[in-house]
């Protein structure tokens, strides 16, 4: 059964640095396209960044330009955001999905393998 676990959610002041962290069971990420989106309370589940099954293309939010960085190691069979410059804003759950199309941007409808989350919480 596959499992996709995401780690490195936490509390942090405005200004601050996270690295999120995504792994899978059952799943080999180098065949796919990974992504990372977050939901808000209240508000819809939206895309944060994706990256191509080799790394050689990515895709970002226009919130998280220049401040988040996605990547991949596929021989550890992980999924990382390196957050910079977090915002109030960025705060919501965060989550890793896997999808075997890619598009050049992250259409969530495409990602059909997902994690529980990892929550970010960035104090002002």
């Amino acid at each position: 059964q596959v499992q996709v676990v995401e780690s490195g959610g936490g509390l942090v002041q405005t200004g601050g640095s996270l690295r999120l962290s995504c792994t899978a069971s059952e799943l080999t990420f180098a065949n796919y396209a990974l992504g990372w989106f977050r939901q808000a309370p209240g508000k819809e589940r939206e895309a944060v960044s994706c990256i191509k099954w080799g790394g050689s293309s990515t895709a970002y939010a226009d919130s998280v330009k220049g401040r988040f960085t996605i990547s991949r190691d596929n021989a550890k069979n992980t999924l990382y955001l390196q957050m910079n410059s977090l915002k109030p804003e960025d705060t919501a759950m965060y989550y890793c999905a896997a999808s075997s199309s890619w598009r050049g941007y992250c259409w969530i409808n495409d990602y059909n393998y997902w994690g529980q989350g990892t929550q970010v919480t960035v104090s002002s």
